[in-house]
């Protein structure tokens, strides 16, 4: 049986007003109720964290909060007795519900109880379920649990959707991150040197944003040099840097769970004509990218503008499907903010607010040669706004 705790009296978070996230609370309830959903069940930590202000890793185990469209209901949150504390002071949840580890826990069964306290027996909820805050496991729990109480709809895109637009306090967030990743390419580069580790380009990354006031990124740095330079993900263990190498390095700055990605090159010694070429390619992509990257224009033209100059190149071969993702408050294992990726003929509409991180990758498993680089970018009235300014190269 789960106990009941009263919420916070005054939160009072870090990243934006308490107003505007009051604001959001309500707007999601008129969302959830213009659905035909009588509740949402939230699961995803990026949607606690964009609907309450809830900043927790308990979305590891079972976490669930319960928005009802009617407003003199909840909202309700339930989860384990180590994230009460940060659920008091960090969110809007006025009502939160603890339950205790025991070799009979069922939070599923809680949270049915719960539903059913609220009047909402025989009612459609929606649930999320495209998230890592929902196992599969989880899933069928409370798919088995609500079974003849609610009757479930996916709803993983409806709080996913209101936030892909940034408001003007989110983007000052985001501006104080951009700082910080071109703090942490200018840390790596200035370590890219013969005979060091390249995890010492990793820790001079993550010092220079950690002691700049950020955060720890939900994943990464990726630092790949030599070979694995060529590979699309980072792999365990360091190597020593020669004296001719190349390092890429792919990152996310995180500032209040917001991240701005980045990705550079480092070249040590003589480059190859190759992969000089390869580099003029990757800046005339990244150049086109942005350039796509309108308001009214679909999400699948950044990338189509990014395959017709790598083609155009000869590089069909070297490059990715995708070339890039929306980016925002996320938690870990990813700091990617998916859907929808940057691929063509995707349909999404840009809209100004919008931050992506496209980027251009190449890497010929061939020669062994790599080259890539990419900004973040903000989607404004007129354009596309590249929000870190490190050196090309």
């Amino acid at each position: 049986m789960h106990e009941r705790f009263a919420g916070p009296a005054d939160p009072r978070p870090d990243h934006v007003p308490i107003a505007e996230l009051r604001s959001r609370l309500l707007r999601l309830r008129e969302a959830v109720a213009a659905r035909g959903l009588a509740a949402l069940l939230v699961f995803a930590p990026e949607s606690h964290y964009w609907a309450t202000g809830l900043d927790t890793g308990g979305y590891v185990f079972f976490q669930c909060g319960i928005i009802p469209a009617d407003p003199a209901k909840g909202p309700v949150l339930l989860t384990r007795r180590p994230d009460l504390a940060q659920a008091r002071d960090t969110s809007l949840y006025g009502d939160i519900r603890v339950w205790y580890d025991a070799n009979d826990a069922a939070p599923a069964m809680e949270l049915r109880d719960i539903l059913v306290e609220l009047g909402l027996r025989g009612e459609r909820v929606g649930i999320e379920t495209a998230t890592y805050g929902l196992t599969g496991a989880n899933h069928a729990a409370v798919l088995a649990a609500l079974e003849g109480v609610v009757a479930t709809a996916p709803a993983s895109d409806l709080i996913h959707g209101m936030r892909a637009v940034k408001s003007v306090s989110e983007i000052a967030v985001i501006r104080r991150a951009a700082a910080l990743a071109d703090a942490a390419v200018a840390a790596a580069r200035e370590r890219a040197t013969p005979g060091v580790r390249d995890s010492v380009l990793t820790a001079a990354a993550l010092a220079a944003i950690l002691e700049g006031g950020g955060d720890m990124p939900p994943a990464g740095p990726l630092c790949n040099s030599g070979r694995r330079a060529i590979y699309g993900r980072g792999v365990g263990g360091p190597r020593v840097l020669e004296a001719t190498d190349q390092v890429v390095l792919e990152l996310a700055a995180t500032l209040h769970r917001y991240n701005v990605c980045i990705e550079r090159t480092f070249l040590l010694g003589p480059v190859p004509d190759a992969q000089r070429r390869m580099a003029d390619t990757v800046a005339e992509a990244c150049a086109a990218m942005a350039a796509a990257a309108r308001p009214g224009h679909p999400a699948g033209a950044i990338a189509e503008a990014f395959g017709a100059v790598l083609d155009r190149a000869g590089q069909a071969r070297n490059r990715f499907a995708a070339c890039g993702y929306p980016l925002g408050a996320t938690f870990r294992p990813s700091w990617m903010d998916v859907p929808p990726m940057l691929h063509p003929g995707n349909p999404t509409p840009l809209v100004p607010g919008m931050v992506f991180f496209p980027h251009a990758m190449l890497g010929d498993a061939e020669t062994g040669l790599a080259f890539g680089s990419g900004d973040t970018i903000l989607i404004t009235e007129t354009g596309a706004e590249v929000l870190t300014r490190a050196p090309f190269r």
